[in-house]
């Protein structure tokens, strides 16, 4: 079920929504019990409602601890914000722990996935072993010069995984953009467009192959009309009916001459379609 909580939103001006977000009181345990216990038994949208404004506090906190990836904090929060609802909707009070013990799981959970999903060089990140080495390594490695062998020895008997995991995350990490084209002052540049380009892609290219292919399949349903009766059957339940594709001795059967006679009809009409279709094109 989906909830409608009507939250204020982290766009426009942030420190607005921060301001916002921390005039919300925070909530005493028996409180936060109460309005626990309202949305489980009752489903009051509004106990809900209180349970989540409490804690937007919390999740700009966390996604704070996040800004080192280059993502917009406001997006950063909007996600963090999804996780707190989870939270919020999976929040049991009668279990002992408080909800900010129990949300921050989810919200740190659903602010990796946003960066999983949108930073630049995370794509190898797919594995479980992985997201943990990109997240810690991350936190980890200080500043931006390269590892020593010790140092990536050390990281991977911390992180338990291998040397040559983390010397290939560091040289992702430590990446930097390239532009698909180079400068327009520069004539000497030689940027990946010019060797990423497909000729066959080009538009112009492309769209001259689909009139040829156009063409072709005009020309042969106008092949086709123009062959007799008997010549267009035998090519179309030879060539043309797809998994019932007739065999000679078949269509010999079926008209009562011989398997060598349907052939030569068949090459007959074929020579002749050819014909046709060369001049369409």
């Amino acid at each position: 079920m989906t909830y409608a909580l009507n939250l204020p939103v982290a766009v426009g001006n942030l420190e607005s929504y921060i301001q916002t977000a921390n005039r919300f009181p925070l909530l005493t345990e028996e409180q936060e019990i109460d309005l626990a216990r309202r949305f489980r038994q009752e489903d009051d949208i509004e106990a809900a409602r209180g349970l989540v404004l409490s804690h937007l506090r919390l999740v700009v906190s966390v996604a704070r601890g996040y800004l080192g990836y280059g993502l917009p904090h406001a997006d950063l929060i909007q996600e963090g914000n999804i996780g707190l609802m989870k939270a919020v909707k999976r929040f049991d009070p009668e279990r002992g722990v408080r909800l900010v013990s129990f949300a921050i799981h989810w919200i740190k959970a659903e602010i990796h996935e946003y960066i999983l999903r949108n930073w630049r060089l995370v794509k190898i990140a797919t594995t479980k072993a992985q997201r943990k080495l990109f997240f810690n390594l991350r936190s980890l490695k200080q500043g931006l010069n390269t590892m020593s062998g010790d140092e990536v020895g050390a990281m991977a008997k911390r992180l338990g995984v291998k040397t040559e995991e983390v010397r290939e995350m560091e040289m992702r990490l430590t990446g930097r953009d390239i532009a698909m084209e180079g400068s327009a002052d520069d004539d000497e540049s030689f940027a990946p467009i010019a060797y990423l380009a497909d000729p066959a892609e080009e538009p112009s290219e492309a769209l001259a192959n689909r009139e040829i292919r156009q063409l072709r399949d005009e020309g042969l349903k106008q092949a086709l009309a123009d062959l007799d009766p008997r010549s267009r059957h035998i090519i179309e339940r030879r060539w043309l009916a797809g998994e019932e594709t007739a065999t000679l001795h078949e269509l010999a059967a079926e008209y009562g001459v011989s398997a060598e006679r349907i052939r030569q009809i068949e090459a007959k009409a074929m020579q002749k379609m050819k014909g046709m279709l060369a001049h369409a094109v």
